[in-house]
């Protein structure tokens, strides 16, 4: 079957936005659920006596015994921090191999794989009897987010109306906000149970995000885009056509195009991938000389992006509050209880303004959010960290009213965050490769936010017995750059087809010297 391929204007893109691909993309998300369930699980066992009891006495001894040691330092301990940060290290190992993976046999399975992963490792979390258990579940969620991090954006952005690529690719960042608030809620209610094993049941309890995701999986279509990538492999062209061989894949890409537009008319959008594929080299398996191709001059935007987008996205210090929230308020001289509801109150607030990003990030475009949500940030984190240099010195607390100031102030960071650098660090990443350098790029970006969550989540403790309050003003300076970066260099790319996106390289004042 010979298809002529002819470029066409995502404008006269028909369809429209059906149950199916929202319900599709609904579940796909649910691979955030699990990557912001874990987050908000370990962030708050961690503050719990009877976890640290366990597994982390000496965190609890320096805690409840010892007076003299500074508000900042109490929970400064390596093998604590290597608890959390484990998780991003399996995760960051596991996006390389979910690159290929995700090439080769297409989205849906990895996102198969990413379930089955988690499902794993919060079974045995949850069993754990010693350090070294509970350290290998941690390893196994790892490898469950690494490969949903990996395969989930990439889904939501080859599945979604190039309109509302946008909001259907945000849905991740809000189901990584769910996923976090619905851990905080079972953190909240766990640490009330008697006899202190609550801490099990909040580990345990992410086999039920797992399951759903496993189960959903196997019902999940696979992306147009996908299909046709791997028919493609071998094919011959001739005269801007294509003569796939597998036949087959090519007819199953047409017929879920359609299905997801709730149209027979698209052959514009599939005439637009089936150039797009035409313009790579049809090789489906990585290999380095692959991953040579995204080193190219004329890749040199994308392959800055895929690390310069992730590495803002985690030195904002939003896993500062992710992390470290109830061991946060707890410096601040909260209690126990107080500190888990806080960080229920500001897993309400990103939730919500996550929410809010999807509605209008396809009517304000990338930019603007990107910038206003840095402007935001940067004030209150300087406004937190002139309170905490005034106001909690190294023994003792500070009053309530100023520990209720900094509350507000990072659900007010926290806000800014959501609707900008949370979504947008994955949105952004996902939608500037060519289909030739898409699973390696997105494989990139997510293993560069896996690196520098590691070292944020490895290094927090012990950064804020040093830096103290002038934490804040670190990470604060880190936002002011980035805002910076975004208003010079980053163009925007609100309503371009997938299959367009390397226009907004050739016009762009910087970037255009590279690519033409």
């Amino acid at each position: 079957m010979a298809v002529v391929a002819v470029i066409s204007s995502g404008d006269n893109y028909n369809g429209k936005v059906t149950w199916f691909v929202i319900m599709s993309c609904m579940m796909a998300a649910m691979g955030g659920v699990l990557f912001g369930f874990d987050v908000g699980v370990s962030g708050g066992i961690t503050s719990m006596e009877p976890f640290l009891r366990k597994f982390f006495p000496r965190v609890y001894v320096k805690m409840k015994e010892d007076q003299n040691i500074s508000n900042y330092c109490k929970y400064d301990n390596q093998l604590l921090t290597l608890f959390t940060s484990s998780l991003y290290f399996a995760g960051l190992v596991a996006s390389f191999f979910a690159s290929p993976i995700t090439k080769v046999y297409g989205r849906k399975t990895s996102i198969l794989i990413g379930g089955l992963a988690f499902l794993a490792g919060s079974v045995l979390g949850g069993a754990a009897l010693n350090i070294y258990m509970l350290i290998l579940g941690r390893l196994l969620l790892g490898v469950g987010v690494g490969f949903s991090n990996q395969s989930v954006p990439l889904y939501l952005s080859e599945m979604a109306p190039p309109k509302y690529r946008g909001a259907f690719n945000n849905s991740f960042q809000l189901s990584v906000g769910i996923g976090f608030l619905a851990a905080t809620l079972i953190n909240f209610t766990t640490e009330k149970i008697k006899g202190g094993w609550g801490w099990r049941v909040s580990l345990a309890s992410a086999a039920i995000p797992a399951l759903i995701l496993t189960v959903g999986a196997l019902a999940l279509p696979e992306t147009p885009n996908s299909l046709i990538q791997r028919s493609s492999n071998n094919n011959t062209t001739n005269n801007n056509s294509i003569t796939p061989k597998n036949d087959h894949l090519l007819h199953t890409a047409k017929l879920t195009l359609q299905r997801i537009r709730g149209t027979t008319d698209v052959d514009a959008e599939l005439n637009d991938m089936l150039q797009a594929s035409i313009n790579t080299t049809n090789t489906v398996v990585i290999s380095p000389k692959t991953y040579a191709k995204i080193m190219q001059r004329k890749r040199r935007p994308q392959l800055i992006m895929s690390i310069a987008m992730p590495f803002f996205q985690q030195v904002t210090g939003i896993n500062v509050i992710s992390f470290y929230a109830p061991i946060l308020f707890r410096t601040l001289g909260l209690g126990e209880s107080a500190s888990l509801l806080s960080a229920v109150i500001t897993g309400v607030v990103g939730i919500c303004s996550t929410f809010l990003s999807m509605l209008i990030v396809d009517k304000c475009g990338r930019r603007a959010l990107l910038i206003f949500g840095g402007a935001l940030m940067f004030i209150c984190q300087l406004a937190i960290g002139v309170i905490l240099a005034r106001q909690l010195g190294d023994h003792g607390g500070i009053s309530k009213e100023y520990a209720y100031l900094v509350l507000v102030l990072i659900c007010i960071y926290v806000a800014g965050f959501g609707v900008s650098w949370g979504p947008l660090g994955w949105l952004v990443p996902s939608e500037i490769f060519q289909l030739e350098i898409r699973s390696i790029g997105q494989s990139i970006t997510v293993a560069v936010n896996f690196v520098f969550t590691f070292i944020v989540a490895q290094t927090f403790l012990a950064m804020l017995c040093s830096f103290k309050a002038g934490l804040f003003f670190f990470f604060g300076g880190w936002v002011f750059v980035m805002t910076g970066f975004v208003y010079l260099l980053l163009p925007e790319t609100k309503g371009i087809p997938l299959e367009k996106i390397d226009q907004i390289w050739r016009d762009h004042w910087f970037w255009h010297r590279f690519v033409c």
